[in-house]
């Protein structure tokens, strides 16, 4: 654990989260909150040919919390429900310590000091699991 926590990368995402503003008629919309520390993100899908067309993001959560958020957004749209549930279990596996693959994710490596801090985790999940649950909800 040589890097800090909360670095200057982990800032600048959490201060740019894309598709940070609600949908106004969401095909689907899923709310996770971390029963730890009360990070919460909300996620709006529509679904196009079964692949992600248009997000909305609220996320009120920690610098981790946010910068998992924004990294998972840059990337969502345009991927499939399929995609989007084998990042957010891969992501799962690299923080439980079940994998040591972060090349499935443009940009986590960011994150990686965050995996010896296992009360940071759920934070960390939230934008994986709402925008992959949310697709999978407008997908059916």
């Amino acid at each position: 654990m040589s890097a800090p926590l909360y670095n200057t990368d982990i800032l600048r995402l959490a201060a740019s989260i894309p598709h940070h503003q609600r949908l106004a008629d969401p095909q689907a919309t899923v709310e996770k909150r971390s029963p730890t520390c009360g990070s919460r993100v909300t996620a709006d899908i529509c679904m196009e040919d079964g692949r992600v067309a248009d997000l909305g993001l609220d996320v009120k959560a920690c610098a981790l919390g946010q910068a998992s958020a924004a990294l998972m957004a840059a990337q969502a749209i345009g991927m499939s429900t399929e995609e989007l549930a084998e990042a957010r279990d891969k992501l799962t596996d690299y923080l439980s310590g079940r994998s040591d693959d972060l090349d499935f994710w443009p940009g986590l490596a960011v994150l990686a000091p965050a995996r010896g801090y296992p009360a940071r985790h759920a934070s960390i999940r939230l934008g994986f699991e709402a925008i992959a649950e949310a697709a999978r909800m407008a997908d059916a």
